[in-house]
């Protein structure tokens, strides 16, 4: 049997490097495969769609999954089991970020369920392949026959000295750079944003993201060429998963548009305006039967949604009110508090409206550091942010069954959002959670905003504190009308065509995330949605630095104390000693914790407590074990054995050197005995190593020198 003959197509990137898209050889039992090469890393895309939908599903069941195989970088997987198990974090931020763009194209009718699967089988250790995924899950759709609005594409955007490069590699990543974003796009439309910044403008990201969405342009002409070879993707697939009686949906819009608005138009809050709403929908369906209500609530239910949705856009479009009575700049009320938590390290309370973050900071040594071992990246986070987002936050109760893509996501992007602000000389490895008490709008910018708080609390010097804002856009294409609205409620996210989310200092942005539902969104809109947010990020931040203008001073008392000390690599061993006797002993002894490291010719130490004594005991031992004599200084010394030829002196604990018998006076000794005795302590001066790499050592150096006589005067006399 011969090899299949492979479909390709290449793409050529601005640096002359290659992609190539190549189907027909691998898993050709999905609807769509395809591998996505660049340099030595391949990813592999396959996307199966069931041919009908599953009774009463009427969203869209699309599952994203994407993983790093150990073995594409020639590793095998640590730890006690030796495969692959859940997904990393890294891995769950890569299928959100392919899921946010691909998820808005697909048409609104279509409820099959769709399992994309995208895994990397090949890495040379410099392409880096979350920038090729997005790339490779469209290629595999576009080669089908599942309705799809695209292709689409992602790229990475980094600017390096004010230089774009798209899909930089690990080498140039390593370089440095003032922004980092990933782009989603179609031909002629911005689907997804996310990434950091380096304080940088709002005319400098629209920048960024022009550039490169035309990128992007590229990448989907290469799609479209590959997808005309293959036969299947010519003719998309017929389905029907959607059933509708008009005869209905006219019946609820006449009788619930002005119910709905007139309700809209009356601020309240969350609970009651969703009570108030549902009464609406069992208003209407009451003059039906039993037989009758259970035949037609489904579909009622859908109509109802599209009207409370048509109602509330309309409100805002028409009359700039939105569902709480702002209009669309202001931003909600806001309320903070530091210090909430004693026994925390740092805390705060972040309060805007119906949203609520508790947030603490817990400092630790490098022991506690995050450790990221997987196939791209191995390395250690010493600056983490955890985002947990319990059910009761919004009044529900459901199972709670781990951490969830979500909160993974949320946490990711507020963690960036911070953490240039952390200062680079800080010696602790610091832990953020944002555990999210109350939720009607973007949890996500009050963690920023808690964990700014926090962190000032926790006497972290930060280099400015960050405040956070979720933007939103409603928009209307019969009348062309368009509104951008700030600090947006769940429901204005909901019933939206964007979420945007920006945080930054007062001096610029430093990272943003954005989800666009509709096609065609102009830059335009965009630049006005970040000059929007600018002003609301201020108004934000000014609320912040009226609770705590800067940060705390000084650590609380229960934060641990961090010493870092450099010995000799050769006195590693000795402080550690044999099976760790000696180090944990000192750690048991002076209620430490201590860590060594080992770089270059020294070993650096790390000793974290609470209580300073303990700490300085700590240190006085590592001295003694690591002591290093120093050229010229006097030290106090324990005669310890004597010998004919001089004294043997003990000058610190475990570091013994001879005096010469010549060096102990400054007249002639004719014997030790005559000078010093055993268990003598003397004062004797270090005067570095002879020839045989021993110590030199003097007592007589440490005397007065008697005055000379000159030999003339001794023979007249």
């Amino acid at each position: 049997m011969e090899i299949p003959k492979a479909i390709t197509e290449k793409i050529i990137l601005d640096d002359g490097r290659e992609i190539i898209l190549e189907t027909g050889k691998l898993a050709k039992q999905a609807d769509g495969s395809v591998v996505v090469k660049c340099g030595g890393t391949m990813l592999l895309a396959t996307v199966v769609a069931a041919k009908e939908a599953n009774p009463g599903v009427d969203f869209l069941p699309l599952t994203v999954d994407y993983r790093n195989k150990f073995s594409a970088g020639g590793r095998i997987p640590g730890g006690f089991m030796k495969r692959e198990g859940r997904p990393t974090d890294e891995e769950i931020l890569t299928m959100r970020l392919v899921d946010r763009v691909l998820r808005p194209l697909f048409p609104n009718d279509f409820h099959a369920e769709i399992q994309l699967m995208i895994q990397l089988i090949s890495y040379d250790g410099s392409i880096l392949p979350d920038a090729l995924a997005g790339l490779a899950a469209s290629a595999a759709i576009a080669i089908t026959d599942i309705p799809f609005k695209g292709p689409i594409s992602e790229v990475r955007i980094i600017r390096q000295d004010g230089r774009y490069t798209i899909n930089p590699s690990l080498a140039q990543m390593n370089q440095g750079f003032d922004l980092d974003i990933m782009v989603g796009a179609s031909k002629d439309s911005i689907v997804m944003i996310e990434g950091e910044m380096s304080e940088i403008s709002e005319k400098e990201m629209i920048e960024a993201i022009a550039h490169a969405h035309n990128a992007i342009k590229e990448q989907i002409v290469a799609q479209e060429k590959l997808a005309s070879k293959v036969e299947k993707s010519l003719i998309k697939r017929e389905y029907c998963h959607e059933e509708h009686d008009e005869e209905l949906r006219k019946e609820i819009t006449e009788f619930a548009f002005q119910k709905v608005y007139d309700i809209a138009k009356n601020p309240s809050n969350k609970h009651e305006r969703s009570d108030k709403f549902h009464a609406i929908l069992e208003e209407f369906l009451s003059k039906y039967s039993e037989e009758e209500r259970a035949e037609k609530e489904s579909l009622a239910s859908t109509y109802f949604h599209e009207v409370q949705k048509d109602a509330v856009r309309q409100l805002i479009l028409n009359e700039g009110i939105r569902l709480d009575g702002r209009d669309t700049k202001t931003i909600r009320p806001i309320w903070c508090e530091v210090d909430y938590l004693p026994g925390a390290h740092g805390s705060a309370i972040f309060t805007r409206g119906e949203t609520q973050s508790l947030t603490t900071v817990t400092l630790g040594s490098s022991l506690d550091a995050n450790r990221i071992d997987d196939v791209i990246f191995q390395h250690e986070e010493r600056f983490y942010l955890h985002y947990n987002f319990p059910p009761f936050s919004t009044g529900e109760a459901r199972p709670i069954r781990g951490v969830s893509r979500r909160e993974i996501g949320h946490g990711n992007l507020a963690q960036r959002s911070l953490k240039q602000m952390i200062p680079s000389d800080s010696p602790y490895t610091i832990r953020i959670v944002s555990d999210i008490l109350e939720s009607n709008g973007s949890s996500s910018m009050a963690t920023v905003c808690a964990g700014t708080l926090a962190l000032m609390d926790a006497g972290i010097q930060i280099k400015k504190p960050v405040s956070g804002i979720a933007m939103g856009l409603i928009t209307d294409k019969e009348s062309g009308k368009w509104s951008v609205l700030s600090d947006i409620l769940g429901d204005e996210d909901h019933l939206g065509d964007m979420d945007f989310k920006v945080t930054g200092t007062a001096d610029g942005i430093t990272a943003c995330q954005m989800d666009i539902k509709i096609q065609g969104l102009s830059f335009e809109i965009m630049e006005q949605a970040l000059n929007q947010a600018r002003d609301g990020r201020l108004h934000i931040l000014g609320k912040i630095i009226e609770t705590l203008p800067s940060p705390n001073s000084q650590l609380k008392p229960n934060a641990p104390k961090l010493i870092r000390l450099e010995i000799p690599k050769d006195f590693i061993g000795a402080i550690i000693g044999p099976g760790g006797k000696i180090i944990q002993q000192l750690q048991k002894d002076t209620e430490t914790i201590i860590t060594i490291e080992e770089s270059d010719d020294l070993g650096k130490i790390e000793i974290s407590g609470v209580d300073q004594s303990k700490i300085d005991e700590a240190i006085a031992r590592i001295k003694q074990i690591a002591f290093v004599p120093e050229v010229g200084t006097i030290y106090k010394a324990k005669v310890v054995s004597i010998k004919p030829f001089g004294a043997f002196v003990e000058i610190s604990k475990g570091t013994e050197g001879l005096v010469h018998i010549s060096e102990l006076e400054w007249k002639r000794v004719e014997k030790v005995e005559d000078s010093v005795n055993l268990g003598d302590v003397i004062e004797v001066k270090y005067l570095g190593m002879d020839d045989k790499k021993k110590m030199k050592l003097s007592r007589k150096d440490t005397l007065p020198r008697p005055e000379r006589t000159d030999k003339k005067d001794k023979t007249e006399e």
